[in-house]
């Protein structure tokens, strides 16, 4: 089975808690984002080394290695965005659509130990961008 395509507006974590796993943006300090990035990284390692990694739950539902490969890009692709809104004035972000991409970059089929390796070098890239902002560039607009 096909996986449901997810049109959300993620945005809306802005605005109230995730009622899955119950982060609430409004609470996290700007100080603590890039160790929360790494925590998150870290995490991935045993699902990924897990040896049904590759195996979907349930029909529908990524595996945790497609969910890696999307931990991976996100950690990518925000690098990206935290570039444009530290360069640019009112940067307009490209869309993703995460269900093509998914399919094109066939995650299903990548070498978890690569894909576990990735999400690292993204997070800490990524931590890195973070906590080289500074000042008036939190103010700036994304």
């Amino acid at each position: 089975m096909a996986i449901i395509p997810d049109t959300k507006d993620w945005t809306w974590v802005l605005r109230r808690p995730c009622p899955e796993c119950g982060l609430d943006t409004s609470s996290v300090a700007r100080a603590d984002i890039p160790a929360m990035i790494r925590v998150n990284a870290a995490a991935w390692q045993e699902p990924l080394a897990a040896p049904d990694a590759t195996r979907r739950p349930l029909p529908g539902k990524w595996s945790p290695l497609e969910y890696g490969c999307h931990v991976r890009d996100v950690f990518r692709l925000y690098h990206y965005r935290l570039g444009l809104m530290l360069t640019e004035d009112d940067p307009i972000y490209p869309n993703w659509d995460q269900d093509e991409t998914a399919v094109a970059d066939r995650y299903g089929e990548q070498d978890l130990a690569e894909v576990a390796r990735q999400l690292r070098v993204a997070a800490d890239t990524l931590a890195g961008r973070f906590a080289a902002v500074s000042g008036d560039q939190w103010r700036r607009p994304g």
